[in-house]
């Protein structure tokens, strides 16, 4: 995470709003029981990549199909589009979290559970379900919101039927 902090704050110095979303989000919250080797800033802001690619070999990262990467790191940085959501919900809150390399912006637990579970309800992704699993077992998750998402998304009955997965250690 020191690496997506440093990466975030060089691009915030910049003018460039994003937020880390995706698998590396779940081995943040979940305490690394997943693995990723990717960094998925979603651009909030709307900058063209141009911009984003000039910024990013500031600090010696290339881009290469789609991906930017560094020849001393293993991690891919990906830049999908904004508006940022969950489904069909546009998130707009997020964690702040320090380290010594600059200020990370990630989506919260709850919303982490709900993008994992996006992946499951859509595209019967059973890994997902697991990362969301993890992610609720070591993290502050509000339920009641994850449920309430599901009820909008027209995913209650399927949430119901895993609803029971989500226990504490």
């Amino acid at each position: 995470m020191e690496l997506a902090a440093f990466v975030q704050t060089h691009l915030s110095n910049h003018g460039v709003r994003v937020i880390l979303s995706g698998g590396s989000v779940v081995a943040f919250y979940s305490q690394e029981k997943y693995v990723s080797k990717d960094l998925d800033f979603i651009n909030i802001g709307f900058v063209k990549r141009s911009r984003i690619e000039q910024i990013m070999a500031e600090i010696g990262f290339f881009e290469r199909d789609r991906y930017f990467r560094h020849p001393e790191s293993p991690f891919l940085i990906e830049f999908p589009p904004g508006p940022l959501k969950v489904g069909e919900q546009t998130v707009d809150s997020f964690n702040e979290v320090k380290f010594t390399t600059g200020v990370l912006r990630l989506l919260t637990p709850t919303d982490c559970v709900k993008d994992r579970l996006a992946a499951y309800f859509y595209w019967a992704d059973r890994q997902c379900l697991q990362q969301a699993i993890w992610v609720y077992q070591t993290s502050n998750v509000d339920l009641g919101e994850v449920r309430r998402w599901a009820s909008v998304e027209g995913k209650v009955k399927e949430f119901e039927e895993i609803k029971a997965r989500f226990t504490k250690p």
